[in-house]
């Protein structure tokens, strides 16, 4: 295994580390070339100026390098201001801090920022010893927290492993939930249906039916993405970011950066009535998974929500081998489409005692109740018929 150095690097542009140098790290086999934490996925964030200083996400990446003096591990790290587009909500805890006296913000994340995707958050080429390298970069950040009295430092959406080794270094653990999709070695859409109850089966099929009643509906990706869809999905996004968040995390030059720099990580699912694009759905492609990311329409239509972003990805993933599709965060009407209970994570480090007892109490309840909620759910809701 190649040897390391004891230093590790702060970095305020993944720029400042360069296209071959992360992604050496970051496109390991191992990691499934995850695309949000794919340097021209940061990148393009950070260019766009989405994640930057002045919108709450200043980058503080992390480096360590091997003896050649060449990087051997990153972490996508970010002084933030306040909790917004994380997925991992903290703003109970701020609150009751900050009334205490103290002072919750700055802290920092090392997460995808906007993305509530599980993905690698410690990244280690694949010819260094993995733990020493992750090590390295957690006593990274915690030194930048000492250094900087920062009174948080937060691991969003983490690998099942690195959130075990989390654990295991004294971070708190917390576990939430999303719904996700597996492929069992389904032939096609409608393998997929005959595993379903009949009365599941039905439903689906008259949602799909009534969703594309009169409309068009397009797969682009790679070289099919041009300037005039990223014109009409931005506008589904922005009418859909407004009335859900109050203020869009993305802006338009962050799209046409995405289409130039990953187009065939990108599916974009168009639907179109008369000519007039009306609604869309943003994919990105994994090795083993398509994760569905952002929806927006500018018309009103029964089940088309359902269609874009659930059956159109069931049946894209089918068709590609992908292992699975994650339609982001939240949404229990998800499991009557297929879509089941799956763990996600978060680890968490606190330096004032007088804030983590109290979290970590919080959390070994949540932990409890999230596995009851998950395990009822999967048992009451489950569309898939009952074997035996």
């Amino acid at each position: 295994m190649t040897g390391l150095k004891a230093a590790v690097g702060v970095h305020r542009r993944v720029a400042e580390i360069g296209r071959e140098a992360w992604n050496a790290c970051a496109a390991s086999p191992d990691y499934a070339r995850n695309p949000f934490v794919a340097y021209d996925f940061l990148d393009c964030l950070e260019e766009s100026g989405c994640a930057v200083e002045r919108a709450g996400w200043g980058p503080q990446h992390l480096t360590v390098r091997d003896d050649q003096g060449e990087v051997a591990a990153v972490m996508p790290l970010y002084l933030k201001s306040h909790s917004q587009g994380e997925y991992i909500f903290d703003h109970a805890w701020a609150d009751a801090y900050e009334r205490a006296g103290g002072r919750y913000y700055p802290k920092l994340v090392a997460a995808s920022p906007f993305s509530p995707v599980t993905g690698p958050r410690l990244l280690v080429r694949p010819d260094v010893d993995r733990d020493t390298g992750r090590g390295m970069l957690l006593d990274g950040a915690l030194l930048l927290c000492e250094r900087g009295r920062i009174a948080t430092v937060g691991v969003n959406f983490p690998t099942t492993e690195e959130w075990t080794f989390l654990g295991s270094q004294g971070l708190l653990q917390r576990q939430n939930q999303q719904y996700h999709w597996l492929n069992v070695g389904y032939g096609g859409f409608d393998d997929f249906l005959a595993a379903l109850s009949s009365g599941r089966r039905k439903t689906i099929r008259r949602e799909r039916r009534d969703a594309v009643a009169g409309l068009e509906i397009e797969l682009l990706t790679g070289r099919d993405l041009k300037e005039e869809h990223w014109d009409a999905f931005f506008g589904f996004y922005m009418d859909t970011g407004s009335r859900k968040w109050g203020q869009p995390y993305l802006n338009r030059r962050f799209f046409s950066l995405l289409g130039e720099r990953m187009g065939d990580r990108v599916l974009l699912i168009m639907a179109k009535r008369n000519g007039r694009w009306i609604a869309g759905a943003l994919n990105l492609i994994g090795d083993d998974c398509l994760y569905g990311r952002n929806w927006g329409c500018v018309e009103n239509v029964p089940f088309l929500h359902f269609e874009l972003c659930y059956y159109q990805a069931i049946e894209w993933a089918i068709d590609h081998r992908l292992a699975r599709v994650e339609a982001g965060a939240q949404g229990q009407h998800k499991i009557a489409r297929g879509y089941l209970p799956t763990p996600v994570y978060s680890a968490h480090y606190i330096a004032d005692p007088a804030l983590r007892a109290p979290v970590a109490r919080f959390l070994e309840q949540e932990r409890n109740a999230v596995q009851g909620e998950m395990d009822w759910l999967a048992e009451e809701y489950s569309p898939f018929r009952q074997v035996g």
